[in-house]
Protein backbone atom coordinates (compact mmCIF):
# COMPACT_ATOMS: atom_id res chain seq x y z
CA UNK A 1 0.00 0.00 0.00
CA UNK A 2 0.97 4.10 -0.32
CA UNK A 3 1.88 5.20 2.98
CA UNK A 4 -0.17 8.18 3.61
CA UNK A 5 2.24 10.76 5.84
CA UNK A 6 1.11 11.98 9.36
CA UNK A 7 3.34 15.11 9.40
CA UNK A 8 1.64 18.70 9.04
CA UNK A 9 3.11 18.68 5.60
CA UNK A 10 0.79 16.23 3.98
CA UNK A 11 -2.87 14.39 4.28
CA UNK A 12 -3.27 11.63 6.46
CA UNK A 13 -6.91 10.84 5.15
CA UNK A 14 -6.59 8.38 2.79
CA UNK A 15 -4.53 5.40 2.05
CA UNK A 16 -3.94 4.56 -1.71
CA UNK A 17 -3.15 1.35 -3.94
CA UNK A 18 0.05 0.64 -5.82
CA UNK A 19 2.14 -2.04 -6.99
CA UNK A 20 5.30 -1.08 -5.34
CA UNK A 21 6.32 -1.09 -1.80
CA UNK A 22 8.97 1.79 -2.95
CA UNK A 23 7.35 4.68 -2.66
CA UNK A 24 5.19 7.00 -0.56
CA UNK A 25 2.32 9.12 -1.98
CA UNK A 26 1.07 11.30 -0.14
CA UNK A 27 -1.70 14.44 -0.86
CA UNK A 28 0.13 17.98 0.10
CA UNK A 29 -1.39 20.03 2.98
CA UNK A 30 -1.17 23.55 1.27
CA UNK A 31 1.26 25.85 3.61
CA UNK A 32 0.82 29.06 5.25
CA UNK A 33 3.23 30.72 3.35
CA UNK A 34 6.41 29.17 1.51
CA UNK A 35 8.11 29.85 4.86
CA UNK A 36 5.81 28.13 7.57
CA UNK A 37 6.26 24.69 9.09
CA UNK A 38 4.69 22.23 6.28
CA UNK A 39 6.26 23.80 3.06
CA UNK A 40 8.73 21.41 2.01
CA UNK A 41 6.95 18.81 0.69
CA UNK A 42 4.75 21.52 -1.30
CA UNK A 43 8.28 23.48 -2.49
CA UNK A 44 9.67 19.75 -3.48
CA UNK A 45 6.54 19.78 -5.78
CA UNK A 46 7.54 22.38 -7.40
CA UNK A 47 11.09 21.78 -7.50
CA UNK A 48 10.38 18.33 -9.08
CA UNK A 49 7.82 20.07 -11.88
CA UNK A 50 10.79 22.51 -12.58
CA UNK A 51 13.27 19.46 -12.99
CA UNK A 52 11.03 18.00 -15.98
CA UNK A 53 10.04 20.85 -17.13
CA UNK A 54 13.42 21.71 -17.75
CA UNK A 55 14.78 18.24 -19.39
CA UNK A 56 11.57 18.08 -21.40
CA UNK A 57 12.33 21.83 -23.26
CA UNK A 58 15.75 22.72 -22.64
CA UNK A 59 14.41 25.92 -20.12
CA UNK A 60 12.37 26.75 -17.14
CA UNK A 61 9.69 29.05 -18.65
CA UNK A 62 7.01 26.40 -18.15
CA UNK A 63 7.93 25.81 -14.42
CA UNK A 64 4.87 27.81 -11.99
CA UNK A 65 6.95 29.12 -9.25
CA UNK A 66 5.70 28.15 -5.91
CA UNK A 67 4.07 31.63 -5.13
CA UNK A 68 1.97 31.34 -8.05
CA UNK A 69 1.13 27.75 -7.73
CA UNK A 70 -0.07 28.34 -3.88
CA UNK A 71 -1.82 31.38 -4.63
CA UNK A 72 -3.51 29.18 -7.53
CA UNK A 73 -4.48 26.08 -5.82
CA UNK A 74 -5.70 27.97 -2.59
CA UNK A 75 -8.68 29.02 -5.06
CA UNK A 76 -11.19 26.47 -4.81
CA UNK A 77 -14.30 28.47 -6.01
CA UNK A 78 -14.38 26.63 -9.11
CA UNK A 79 -11.90 24.11 -9.12
CA UNK A 80 -10.14 21.38 -7.09
CA UNK A 81 -6.46 21.16 -7.12
CA UNK A 82 -4.68 18.67 -5.35
CA UNK A 83 -0.53 17.93 -5.15
CA UNK A 84 0.63 14.64 -4.31
CA UNK A 85 4.18 13.96 -3.64
CA UNK A 86 6.19 10.16 -3.87
CA UNK A 87 9.27 9.76 -1.56
CA UNK A 88 10.87 6.60 -0.19
CA UNK A 89 9.34 4.40 1.71
CA UNK A 90 12.13 4.64 4.75
CA UNK A 91 11.48 8.55 4.79
CA UNK A 92 10.25 8.84 8.37
CA UNK A 93 8.45 12.25 9.67
CA UNK A 94 7.92 15.23 7.23
CA UNK A 95 9.68 14.47 4.27
CA UNK A 96 12.46 17.46 3.06
CA UNK A 97 12.48 19.43 0.37
CA UNK A 98 14.78 16.94 -1.76
CA UNK A 99 13.26 14.03 -0.39
CA UNK A 100 10.67 14.36 -2.65
CA UNK A 101 11.28 12.65 -6.13
CA UNK A 102 7.88 12.83 -8.13
CA UNK A 103 5.08 14.68 -8.22
CA UNK A 104 1.26 15.08 -9.74
CA UNK A 105 -0.71 17.68 -10.07
CA UNK A 106 -4.59 16.99 -10.09
CA UNK A 107 -7.69 19.65 -11.00
CA UNK A 108 -11.26 18.57 -10.88
CA UNK A 109 -13.91 21.05 -11.86
CA UNK A 110 -16.41 21.67 -9.48
CA UNK A 111 -18.73 23.12 -12.22
CA UNK A 112 -19.39 21.86 -15.41
CA UNK A 113 -17.08 18.88 -15.91
CA UNK A 114 -17.88 17.81 -12.93
CA UNK A 115 -17.06 13.94 -14.15
CA UNK A 116 -13.66 15.25 -15.64
CA UNK A 117 -10.14 14.98 -13.68
CA UNK A 118 -6.97 15.89 -15.11
CA UNK A 119 -3.56 15.31 -14.26
CA UNK A 120 0.67 15.32 -15.12
CA UNK A 121 2.66 13.12 -13.28
CA UNK A 122 6.01 14.50 -13.42
CA UNK A 123 9.05 12.37 -12.02
CA UNK A 124 13.00 13.32 -11.19
CA UNK A 125 14.68 12.43 -14.13
CA UNK A 126 17.49 10.78 -12.02
CA UNK A 127 14.50 8.79 -10.62
CA UNK A 128 12.60 7.30 -14.00
CA UNK A 129 11.49 4.17 -14.48
CA UNK A 130 11.62 3.14 -11.29
CA UNK A 131 7.94 3.14 -10.55
CA UNK A 132 7.26 6.36 -9.11
CA UNK A 133 5.16 7.63 -12.24
CA UNK A 134 2.87 4.62 -11.54
CA UNK A 135 3.06 4.82 -7.78
CA UNK A 136 1.38 8.53 -8.64
CA UNK A 137 -0.83 7.92 -11.02
CA UNK A 138 -2.33 4.99 -8.94
CA UNK A 139 -2.80 7.43 -6.10
CA UNK A 140 -4.20 9.95 -8.39
CA UNK A 141 -6.85 7.85 -10.13
CA UNK A 142 -8.02 6.78 -6.77
CA UNK A 143 -8.63 9.90 -5.80
CA UNK A 144 -10.21 10.85 -8.95
CA UNK A 145 -12.49 7.81 -8.08
CA UNK A 146 -13.03 9.02 -4.79
CA UNK A 147 -14.46 11.86 -6.26
CA UNK A 148 -16.99 10.01 -8.70
CA UNK A 149 -14.79 11.12 -11.75
CA UNK A 150 -15.35 8.98 -15.27
CA UNK A 151 -13.06 10.68 -16.94
CA UNK A 152 -9.22 11.36 -16.89
CA UNK A 153 -7.04 13.80 -18.76
CA UNK A 154 -3.38 13.29 -18.68
CA UNK A 155 -1.08 15.44 -20.54
CA UNK A 156 2.52 14.61 -21.50
CA UNK A 157 4.85 17.43 -23.26
CA UNK A 158 7.03 16.46 -26.04
CA UNK A 159 9.86 18.74 -27.46
CA UNK A 160 9.76 18.86 -31.03
CA UNK A 161 7.43 16.79 -33.56
CA UNK A 162 8.13 14.10 -35.86
CA UNK A 163 8.27 14.79 -39.71
CA UNK A 164 4.99 13.20 -42.07
CA UNK A 165 6.92 10.56 -43.21
CA UNK A 166 8.26 9.10 -39.62
CA UNK A 167 6.99 5.27 -39.21
CA UNK A 168 6.64 5.39 -35.40
CA UNK A 169 4.45 7.84 -34.75
CA UNK A 170 1.39 7.73 -32.34
CA UNK A 171 -1.43 10.36 -34.16
CA UNK A 172 -4.54 11.07 -32.36
CA UNK A 173 -8.16 10.17 -34.35
CA UNK A 174 -7.97 13.54 -35.93
CA UNK A 175 -4.95 13.44 -37.57
CA UNK A 176 -3.62 16.45 -36.37
CA UNK A 177 -0.57 16.30 -34.44
CA UNK A 178 2.32 14.00 -34.23
CA UNK A 179 4.31 12.46 -31.12
CA UNK A 180 6.91 9.58 -31.61
CA UNK A 181 6.17 6.02 -30.37
CA UNK A 182 9.03 5.76 -28.51
CA UNK A 183 8.60 9.57 -26.70
CA UNK A 184 8.75 9.27 -22.79
CA UNK A 185 4.98 8.71 -21.85
CA UNK A 186 3.87 7.21 -24.17
CA UNK A 187 3.82 3.68 -23.51
CA UNK A 188 2.88 4.72 -19.89
CA UNK A 189 -0.18 6.40 -20.98
CA UNK A 190 -1.04 3.46 -23.04
CA UNK A 191 -0.33 0.79 -20.79
CA UNK A 192 -2.62 2.59 -18.08
CA UNK A 193 -5.44 2.63 -20.99
CA UNK A 194 -5.40 5.93 -22.06
CA UNK A 195 -6.11 6.98 -25.67
CA UNK A 196 -4.18 9.63 -27.75
CA UNK A 197 -7.16 12.06 -28.26
CA UNK A 198 -5.71 15.43 -29.17
CA UNK A 199 -2.77 17.11 -29.76
CA UNK A 200 -1.67 20.43 -28.81
CA UNK A 201 0.57 22.60 -30.50
CA UNK A 202 3.75 24.85 -28.28
CA UNK A 203 4.70 27.11 -30.17
CA UNK A 204 6.61 30.36 -29.21
CA UNK A 205 7.65 33.63 -30.43
CA UNK A 206 10.96 34.91 -29.62
CA UNK A 207 11.59 38.68 -29.09
CA UNK A 208 12.86 41.31 -30.48
CA UNK A 209 11.31 40.32 -33.65
CA UNK A 210 13.06 39.76 -36.85
CA UNK A 211 10.89 42.21 -38.51
CA UNK A 212 9.25 44.65 -36.47
CA UNK A 213 7.15 45.93 -38.68
CA UNK A 214 5.13 42.90 -39.38
CA UNK A 215 2.79 43.15 -36.54
CA UNK A 216 2.21 46.95 -37.56
CA UNK A 217 0.96 45.54 -41.17
CA UNK A 218 -0.70 42.90 -39.87
CA UNK A 219 -2.68 44.90 -37.49
CA UNK A 220 -3.38 47.73 -40.13
CA UNK A 221 -4.62 45.00 -42.92
CA UNK A 222 -7.14 43.52 -39.99
CA UNK A 223 -8.33 46.75 -39.18
CA UNK A 224 -8.96 47.70 -42.59
CA UNK A 225 -10.65 44.06 -43.04
CA UNK A 226 -12.97 44.76 -39.74
CA UNK A 227 -14.45 47.81 -41.01
CA UNK A 228 -15.70 50.44 -39.09
CA UNK A 229 -18.62 47.70 -37.72
CA UNK A 230 -15.51 46.54 -35.26
CA UNK A 231 -13.45 47.90 -32.83
CA UNK A 232 -10.57 47.04 -30.17
CA UNK A 233 -11.71 47.19 -26.32
CA UNK A 234 -8.44 46.85 -23.72
CA UNK A 235 -8.12 45.89 -20.59
CA UNK A 236 -5.70 45.30 -17.61
CA UNK A 237 -6.16 42.69 -14.72
CA UNK A 238 -10.08 43.65 -14.65
CA UNK A 239 -12.35 44.14 -16.98
CA UNK A 240 -14.52 47.40 -16.79
CA UNK A 241 -17.89 46.74 -14.86
CA UNK A 242 -19.84 47.18 -17.96
CA UNK A 243 -18.46 44.92 -20.06
CA UNK A 244 -18.16 42.04 -17.63
CA UNK A 245 -21.27 40.13 -18.42
CA UNK A 246 -20.20 40.11 -21.96
CA UNK A 247 -16.83 38.67 -20.94
CA UNK A 248 -18.16 35.84 -18.82
CA UNK A 249 -20.55 34.87 -22.22
CA UNK A 250 -17.73 34.60 -23.75
CA UNK A 251 -15.78 33.08 -21.79
CA UNK A 252 -18.71 29.98 -21.71
CA UNK A 253 -18.54 30.17 -25.18
CA UNK A 254 -14.46 29.10 -25.51
CA UNK A 255 -15.26 26.25 -23.95
CA UNK A 256 -17.79 24.35 -26.18
CA UNK A 257 -16.18 26.68 -29.61
CA UNK A 258 -12.62 25.62 -29.53
CA UNK A 259 -11.64 22.23 -31.06
CA UNK A 260 -11.82 19.80 -28.33
CA UNK A 261 -11.55 16.42 -30.64
CA UNK A 262 -12.50 13.75 -28.89
CA UNK A 263 -11.86 14.76 -25.42
CA UNK A 264 -14.96 14.48 -23.06
CA UNK A 265 -16.08 18.17 -22.30
CA UNK A 266 -19.01 20.05 -21.70
CA UNK A 267 -20.01 23.90 -21.19
CA UNK A 268 -18.18 25.45 -18.29
CA UNK A 269 -20.91 28.32 -17.82
CA UNK A 270 -18.19 31.02 -16.31
CA UNK A 271 -20.68 33.56 -14.20
CA UNK A 272 -19.38 37.32 -13.26
CA UNK A 273 -18.49 35.81 -9.93
CA UNK A 274 -15.83 33.53 -11.53
CA UNK A 275 -14.59 36.66 -13.39
CA UNK A 276 -13.63 38.57 -10.58
CA UNK A 277 -12.29 35.43 -8.91
CA UNK A 278 -10.28 34.40 -11.28
CA UNK A 279 -9.02 38.18 -11.27
CA UNK A 280 -8.12 38.52 -7.74
CA UNK A 281 -6.52 34.65 -7.97
CA UNK A 282 -4.09 36.63 -10.81
CA UNK A 283 -3.64 39.37 -8.83
CA UNK A 284 -2.47 37.22 -5.78
CA UNK A 285 -0.34 35.43 -7.39
CA UNK A 286 1.51 37.61 -8.87
CA UNK A 287 0.63 37.68 -12.57
CA UNK A 288 -0.54 40.72 -14.89
CA UNK A 289 -3.37 39.80 -17.39
CA UNK A 290 -3.97 42.29 -20.54
CA UNK A 291 -6.98 41.54 -22.49
CA UNK A 292 -8.33 42.56 -25.66
CA UNK A 293 -11.63 42.41 -26.93
CA UNK A 294 -13.36 43.29 -30.43
CA UNK A 295 -16.95 44.86 -29.94
CA UNK A 296 -19.18 45.09 -32.89
CA UNK A 297 -20.11 48.53 -32.95
CA UNK A 298 -23.80 48.29 -34.46
CA UNK A 299 -24.85 45.68 -31.47
CA UNK A 300 -22.94 47.27 -28.86
CA UNK A 301 -21.76 43.44 -28.10
CA UNK A 302 -17.69 42.05 -27.30
CA UNK A 303 -17.46 39.47 -30.52
CA UNK A 304 -13.75 38.22 -29.39
CA UNK A 305 -11.21 38.15 -26.93
CA UNK A 306 -7.32 37.31 -26.36
CA UNK A 307 -5.62 37.46 -23.05
CA UNK A 308 -1.93 37.48 -22.45
CA UNK A 309 -0.52 36.23 -18.99
CA UNK A 310 2.73 37.91 -17.58
CA UNK A 311 4.05 36.93 -14.59
CA UNK A 312 5.22 40.22 -12.45
CA UNK A 313 8.54 38.81 -11.42
CA UNK A 314 9.41 37.09 -14.92
CA UNK A 315 9.46 40.57 -17.46
CA UNK A 316 11.41 38.80 -19.97
CA UNK A 317 8.32 36.10 -20.53
CA UNK A 318 4.68 35.99 -21.47
CA UNK A 319 1.83 33.77 -22.20
CA UNK A 320 -0.67 33.80 -24.98
CA UNK A 321 -3.60 32.71 -23.27
CA UNK A 322 -7.09 31.89 -24.74
CA UNK A 323 -8.29 33.78 -27.84
CA UNK A 324 -11.72 33.33 -29.51
CA UNK A 325 -13.86 35.12 -32.00
CA UNK A 326 -17.69 34.20 -31.94
CA UNK A 327 -18.85 31.72 -34.85
CA UNK A 328 -20.74 34.16 -36.09
CA UNK A 329 -18.49 37.04 -36.47
CA UNK A 330 -15.91 35.17 -37.73
CA UNK A 331 -14.47 35.71 -41.65
CA UNK A 332 -13.35 39.15 -40.68
CA UNK A 333 -10.10 38.99 -39.47
CA UNK A 334 -10.58 39.34 -36.28
CA UNK A 335 -8.51 36.49 -34.52
CA UNK A 336 -5.09 38.62 -36.35
CA UNK A 337 -6.97 41.69 -35.45
CA UNK A 338 -6.60 40.91 -31.36
CA UNK A 339 -3.40 38.94 -31.33
CA UNK A 340 -1.44 42.05 -33.67
CA UNK A 341 -3.13 44.12 -30.87
CA UNK A 342 -1.91 42.43 -28.27
CA UNK A 343 1.70 42.38 -29.66
CA UNK A 344 1.58 46.55 -30.30
CA UNK A 345 0.40 46.81 -26.76
CA UNK A 346 3.25 44.39 -25.53
CA UNK A 347 6.53 46.66 -27.02
CA UNK A 348 5.23 49.56 -23.96
CA UNK A 349 4.30 46.89 -21.53
CA UNK A 350 7.03 44.50 -21.64
CA UNK A 351 9.79 46.18 -23.49
CA UNK A 352 12.20 43.32 -21.51
CA UNK A 353 10.37 40.70 -23.47
CA UNK A 354 12.42 37.64 -24.86
CA UNK A 355 9.40 34.76 -25.85
CA UNK A 356 5.62 34.50 -25.31
CA UNK A 357 4.64 31.09 -25.13
CA UNK A 358 1.35 29.68 -26.69
CA UNK A 359 -0.84 26.12 -27.26
CA UNK A 360 -3.29 25.18 -29.81
CA UNK A 361 -5.31 22.72 -30.82
CA UNK A 362 -3.18 20.69 -33.80
CA UNK A 363 -6.54 20.42 -36.24
CA UNK A 364 -6.86 24.50 -35.26
CA UNK A 365 -4.95 25.27 -38.59
CA UNK A 366 -6.78 28.78 -38.48
CA UNK A 367 -5.34 30.31 -35.63
CA UNK A 368 -2.13 28.14 -36.10
CA UNK A 369 -2.14 29.78 -39.73
CA UNK A 370 -2.21 33.36 -37.07
CA UNK A 371 0.61 32.41 -35.45
CA UNK A 372 2.89 31.17 -37.94
CA UNK A 373 2.34 34.76 -40.14
CA UNK A 374 2.90 36.74 -36.97
CA UNK A 375 6.82 34.67 -36.51
CA UNK A 376 5.78 31.89 -33.89
CA UNK A 377 8.09 28.87 -34.15
CA UNK A 378 6.62 25.15 -33.53
CA UNK A 379 8.48 23.94 -30.12
CA UNK A 380 6.64 20.46 -29.46
CA UNK A 381 3.21 18.89 -28.70
CA UNK A 382 1.32 18.40 -25.54
CA UNK A 383 -0.44 14.96 -25.95
CA UNK A 384 -3.83 14.79 -24.14
CA UNK A 385 -4.83 10.99 -23.08
CA UNK A 386 -8.28 10.33 -21.61
CA UNK A 387 -9.29 7.40 -20.43
CA UNK A 388 -12.80 6.84 -19.19
CA UNK A 389 -13.64 4.49 -16.29
CA UNK A 390 -17.36 4.57 -16.37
Amino acid sequence: MVAMSTTQGTNPDRTLPTPSDRWTVSVVALPESLESQGAEPFLGACDVQHAVETATWGHGDLYLPPEMRLAIMRDASTTERLALVATRVDIEGEPAREDVVGAAFLAMELTGNTHLATFDVNVRPDTLRSGVGTALADAVEAIAAERGRTTLVLDVGHAGEPPADAEDVVTPPTGAGRIAGDAPGVAFARGRGYVLEQGERYSVLHFPLADDGVVDRFLAESLAAAGPDYEAVTWYDRCPDELVEQYAALSTLMSTAVPVAGLDLVEHVVTVEEVRQTEQTARDSGNDVMTTAVRHRPSGELVGYSEIQMPSSYGFLAFQDDTLVAPAHRGHRLGMLLKAQNLVALRTLRPELERLHTWNAEENRHMLSINEALGFAPTGVVALWQKRVA
